[in-house]
């Protein structure tokens, strides 16, 4: 790791490793096309970034073609900045989210609600298709890996999903964010709200944080408003109890 830092020391390097990035596979006389120095200056840098492991060369005839090599830069990465960075990175994130709904005025609901269970239960009854069946009026399916397509379908038979959206982190099993949108808008990202799920052990019990954000208008966020207090109370339910409330929520007048 020594002579990672040390050759990254260096402006020269750091502009080779960028040349290498934005085009790998070069020789000597291409490397040297863009940096002002002689040819053994040059040499004598990547003799350094070669020893650091942050170059490697490949010989084809009397070519030597160079070659950047990520694997020290992510251990740097890995040791020195995720894990000291990944909750204000993130802190920072959710910031940047709530400016920029700040600046669009698009509504954002908030509900908190307290579950006797374990993390994982609360997890699975958000993910697992026959217990988000079992609560929700629909089936939530996906492999729930970031970057994943998911969808909530109908539970009449029909296959009918109404709504789909993209898996946007997936952390097992403290937090969850998808995007959500109707089918026939998928893929005009402008139609898309935001759904994070932050799920927080407390001894015995759980505090499960669900955020519905970039809502188009007052009007979804008064669906919402109604919609989510009742899927989450029979979430609750068939948590501490085994089976869902003897009615559904959200059909209760007065409610959405």
């Amino acid at each position: 790791m020594d002579a990672v830092f040390k050759a990254l020391a260096d402006d020269t390097r750091r502009r080779l490793l960028d040349q290498l990035h934005e085009h790998n596979g070069q020789t000597l006389a291409e490397l040297c096309g863009h940096i002002d120095m002689t040819r053994q200056a040059v040499t004598q840098h990547l003799a350094v970034l070669e020893a650091a492991n942050l170059v490697s060369t490949v010989r084809r005839g009397r070519e030597k073609l160079h070659y950047l090599n990520p694997v020290p830069l992510h251990e740097i990465q890995d040791r020195w900045i995720d894990k000291f960075e990944r909750p204000r990175l993130r802190a920072l994130g959710d910031l940047k989210r709530r400016a920029e709904e700040a600046m669009t005025d698009k509504p954002t609901f908030v509900y908190v609600t307290y579950i006797a269970s374990t993390p994982e239960k609360v997890w699975d009854a958000l993910t697992d298709a026959d217990l988000t069946a079992a609560y929700w009026g629909h089936s939530n399916v996906s492999d729930w890996q970031a970057g994943s397509r998911w969808e909530h379908v109908r539970i009449d038979g029909s296959g009918i999903a109404d709504v789909v959206g993209t898996v946007v982190e997936s952390e097992r099993p403290t937090r969850l964010v998808t995007t959500w949108t109707s089918p026939e808008n998928e893929g005009r990202e402008d139609t898309y709200s935001r759904v994070t799920y932050d799920i927080r052990r407390h001894e015995d019990i759980v505090r499960l944080t669900v955020t519905h954000e970039d809502l188009a208008d007052e009007g979804e966020l008064s669906d919402v408003s109604g919609g989510w207090p009742a899927v989450l109370s029979n979430l609750k339910s068939v948590l501490e109890t085994g089976s869902p409330l003897p009615q559904a929520p959200w059909l209760v007048p007065g409610d959405h």
